[in-house]
């Protein structure tokens, strides 16, 4: 049996999407998604921030790179993948990287999260009942005080 490592992440882009292809053709759009986690340390807020590598393969990818852009808050969903490389000086460093497998525009910090755009070629029902995160059509807003665990 086949084992399986997802993750889905919503976090805001660091810098605008870039598009290259493989030797066969295929299209990657490749653009890095940052997340924070928010901590109280005894009465001192604390912030971790931690990045992801994403690829999107396809048409789907080309066609969502120009909305891929600095800042821009997204949902990203696909399988994870630890990467190890060495950095210019030499040293063992990792990445964890993301294929996606869906990717949801969100709104940006600049403006809010009134936006939510899905670019999927799954079939339209299939789609609009997958178009929120929150399932009711608008962004989700989730304080820590909301979340069961």
């Amino acid at each position: 049996m086949a084992s399986l490592c997802k993750v889905s992440i919503v976090g805001n882009l660091g810098r605008d999407a870039e598009q290259r292809y493989t030797p066969g053709g295929d299209a990657v759009v490749t653009f890095s998604v940052a997340t924070t986690e928010v901590r109280n340390n005894r009465g001192e807020r604390e912030e971790h921030t931690q990045w992801f590598r994403v690829d999107f393969w396809g048409k789907r990818g080309e066609r969502i790179k120009d909305y891929l852009t600095k800042g821009q808050r997204v949902f990203v969903d696909g399988r994870l993948r630890v990467r190890d490389y060495e950095d210019r000086d030499g040293k063992a460093r990792y990445s964890l990287d993301v294929r996606a497998d869906d990717v949801v525009l969100l709104g940006s910090r600049r403006d809010g999260e009134g936006r939510q755009d899905r670019y999927d070629d799954q079939a339209p029902a299939a789609a609009a009942d997958a178009a929120s995160v929150g399932g009711s059509g608008g962004n989700v807003n989730l304080a820590d005080d909301d979340i069961p665990f």
